[in-house]
């Protein structure tokens, strides 16, 4: 084979990234991370910390070296930068949680019969997938979501600005965690949020204000999106991860119910995965369809000109466009009259 000539690579990480998930899973269950960081460095202590093999440890942590989780020099265990911060259970941004929703066997049975969902071009798990009446998947995501989402909830408030005095009447449709609105709550100390979400959801959103000290600012809509009135009138609208979940037509009664329940002026802040007009890059944002084909009936990632022509037909009189580094996702702000 010449040194430029075709691979089998490509081929053979792909059919083996299940066990780069795995041994993921793995680290975390036996808080390798975090042992690493209290001073647990080698194979004998880590072993010890975890109640585990000293073989079987350091074959996962080797493993952990090669795949980019650790380094290793001279016998010796060290975190990378990005493992510190989202690895270990003593991080604000600490991501093992994330596994309760993203591992949820719901989720993966979704992609098990994924040759199914790209024949019939939607979810081959049930008639809505993952956005059926009252699901509780969405418990498990507000529950284990909420430090992914901090950092993107912080940019959105930054794109309203604006005077932080005023009496700011903020709509989180899916609220989910809550943390979206909970963060202008919290930059805007005369603002009042509505979260709007199944009852089970709401618990969560609920306990975060109560964490976060502006429960007296926040208040409960609970059902759903698309048949409870949403009152007003608002100042700011929150869709956040929520559009990608439904077809064209669905997002613009959504965006219809957003303008109405807007005063004028008022703006409706979108946060999405929006690929690029050929629909392969940024790859995040643009891998985001599969998910979307796996997991709903009707589910994409829209791109920045369909989310134009979604707006304008709910009445918006502009949207803008807004990358969000170094997060995966972009957001959308669209501006009533």
């Amino acid at each position: 084979m010449q040194p430029n000539g075709p691979s089998p690579a490509l081929f053979f990480e792909t059919v083996n990234a299940f066990q780069r998930t795995e041994a993921l899973r793995t680290a975390i269950e036996l808080d390798l991370f975090t042992h690493i960081a209290a001073g647990h460095h080698t194979t004998e202590l880590l072993a010890a910390a975890s109640n585990a093999s000293a073989r079987g440890v350091r074959i996962l942590a080797d493993y952990l070296v090669i795949v980019g989780f650790l380094r290793k020099t001279d016998g010796r265990y060290e975190l990378t930068t990005d493992s510190k911060v989202f690895l270990t259970r003593s991080s604000s941004a600490y991501l093992g949680g994330a596994l309760e929703f993203l591992l949820t066997p719901q989720l993966r049975e979704c992609f098990t019969l994924l040759p199914d969902a790209v024949r019939r071009g939607g979810t081959a798990v049930s008639d809505e997938g993952t956005v059926s009446h009252d699901n509780p998947i969405w418990v498990a995501f507000a529950r284990a979501m909420g430090p992914m989402m901090a950092p993107q909830a912080e940019m959105l408030v930054g794109l309203v600005g604006g005077e932080r005095n005023r009496p700011l009447r903020v709509l989180d449709v899916a609220a989910g965690h809550g943390l979206f609105g909970i963060a202008f709550a919290k930059h805007y100390p005369s603002a009042r949020v509505i979260a709007l979400d199944w009852p089970n959801v709401l618990a969560v959103a609920s306990e975060n204000a109560r964490r976060e000290g502006i429960a007296d600012r926040h208040a409960l809509l609970p059902g759903s999106a698309f048949e409870v009135d949403w009152g007003g009138p608002y100042d700011i609208v929150l869709l956040t991860n929520f559009l990608h979940h439904f077809d064209v037509p669905t997002c613009e009664r959504l965006a219809e119910k957003a303008f109405a329940g807007l005063a004028p002026g008022g703006r409706a802040v979108t946060l999405e995965f929006v690929p690029d007009p050929d629909r392969v890059g940024p790859p995040p944002a643009a891998g985001f369809a599969l998910t979307m084909l796996a997991t709903t009936a009707a589910g994409d990632a829209y791109t920045f000109a369909e989310y134009e022509r979604i707006f304008a037909q709910g009445g918006f009189a502009r949207s803008e466009f807004h990358l969000l580094p170094p997060t995966a996702q972009q957001a959308v702000v669209s501006y009533r009259a």
